[in-house]
């Protein structure tokens, strides 16, 4: 089965994998906002760079207004809080048959399986490394799980057609019966992910100092406790051990696996999260809310307490404000909750 396929959203995920896809021969168009990119991207061509591989490649690009036509399949590969605005847009060229794939961070399948319903909605993890640097250009830093699956659990052939697909991007590529299980273990991650950027520090300058340690285990056993409330039953990868953060786990194997992401995020050319690049380089919000806010709203629902991350949400809005700087201290307010 062939398809022709829109991605919309050409940052660093989409664009990554439209520039994969294009090369491997696939009928890819892509959509961005940024009329710049769009241009560059049809005309020189998107380049990667970074060290798994540097290639140039032409993939048609257009802005949103000039988008045309039904498509079979739509990647949605925005930031979560454009989730909602581009489902908006992109709707009335999805195929009536056809689904929309999420590429993103966080729980946006909720969102998408609500506006275009549940049997047009697939989910995707993605954790590899990359950052728009700007038009036409993306870095690919690093190699990560790239996994597929049905949100209702079923494999389909379209599934496994998005898996061989996937594979062309990354060889590793896993189909999947329990997508939320991998979102979820990435939910627990990407909350760490945060907490990083509460400081000027790289990733792994932050996962190596272990007065930091305590905040960001707290962060992984409220996201699992609130999967679990949810009957999730979350999914590692070969970079996180997520099952070190479940309540009857000892602080010993969770202390190690915080260690374990001091040594893997110092072997990336992506030294800081894309949460730190939106604060101090793009100068704009983050996702902090659809993404990590969300699982606070879950875990009131489930009777689940989640100070540390109501707390680390607070100070990811008192930064993009202005209010606080990046900074140990400001990090230090995070500590303060988990130790008390």
């Amino acid at each position: 089965m062939s398809a022709r396929i829109l991605i919309w959203g050409a940052g660093a995920i989409g664009g990554t994998l439209g520039a994969y896809w294009k090369r491997a021969g696939l009928d890819v168009t892509m959509v961005d906002v940024v009329p710049e990119h769009a241009h560059a991207c049809s005309t020189t061509g998107l380049t990667i760079s970074g060290p798994v591989e540097e290639f140039r490649q032409v993939v048609p690009t257009v802005t949103p207004d000039r988008v045309e036509g039904r498509w079979p399949v739509v990647v949605l590969a925005v930031k979560a809080q454009a989730t909602e605005p581009a489902l908006v847009m992109l709707e009335p060229h999805l195929a009536k048959d056809g689904y929309v794939l999420s590429a993103q961070n966080g729980l946006n399948e909720i969102a998408i399986s609500r506006i275009v319903g549940t049997e047009r909605t697939m989910g995707c993890f993605v954790n590899f490394g990359a950052d728009w640097l700007g038009p036409g250009e993306i870095l690919y830093g690093n190699r990560g799980a790239v996994v597929v699956g049905e949100i209702d659990g079923m494999i389909r052939d379209r599934t496994r057609q998005m898996h061989e697909w996937l594979s062309f991007f990354d060889p590793a590529s896993v189909l999947t019966d329990n997508i939320w299980g991998y979102l979820w273990g990435k939910l627990a991650y990407g909350a760490m992910l945060f907490g990083t950027a509460l400081t000027p520090d790289s990733m792994s300058a932050n996962f190596a100092d272990p007065t930091r340690t305590r905040a960001f285990v707290a962060l992984g056993r409220e996201v699992l406790a609130v999967a679990q409330a949810r009957g999730v039953k979350p999914v590692g990868f070969p970079e996180f051990d997520v099952e070190a953060f479940l309540p009857e786990q000892s602080d010993v194997r969770a202390i190690a696996a915080i260690a374990a992401l001091a040594v893997y995020t110092s072997k990336t050319a992506k030294t800081h999260s894309g949460i730190y690049r939106d604060l101090a380089v793009r100068k704009r919000r983050t996702e902090v809310d659809p993404q990590i806010g969300i699982i606070a709203t879950l875990g009131r629902e489930a009777g689940i307490a989640t100070p540390a991350i109501e707390t680390l949400v607070a100070l990811i809005h008192d930064i993009e404000d202005g209010r606080l700087p990046m900074s140990t201290d400001t990090f230090a307010v995070l500590s303060g909750i988990c130790e008390g």
